[in-house]
């Protein structure tokens, strides 16, 4: 998913995912604003393996949000557990269209 600040556009808004199958999201940023990109439910509800950030790794207990406060690449590898709608936004952005959905069946 690439995020374009001037445009203040999502590549990808919506998501469709089954539970027990490993995913990569990509979130490419310009670096045009700082973003916080939110996803509490999402990570509520999924395994994460992994987070690679410029080919650095982290491998948390949990996450919350990842923010940008540059323009870079965010990988975040994660096995949804539970089915659900769970929505993402940009702080702050989410009613000017940079918001969309995980469907997970």
């Amino acid at each position: 998913m690439a995020i374009d600040s001037a445009e203040l556009t999502l590549s990808v808004s919506e998501f469709e995912l089954e539970t027990g199958k490993y995913y990569r999201w990509r979130i490419v940023h310009d670096g045009g604003e700082e973003f916080q990109i939110l996803a509490p439910d999402l990570f509520r509800n999924s395994w994460i393996n992994q987070v690679v950030i410029e080919d650095l790794e982290v491998q948390p207990f949990g996450i919350y949000a990842i923010e940008f406060d540059d323009e870079g690449t965010i990988d975040v590898w994660f096995v949804p557990i539970r089915p659900g709608n769970y929505d993402f936004w940009i702080a702050g952005y989410e009613n000017r269209g940079l918001a969309g959905t995980f469907v997970v069946r």
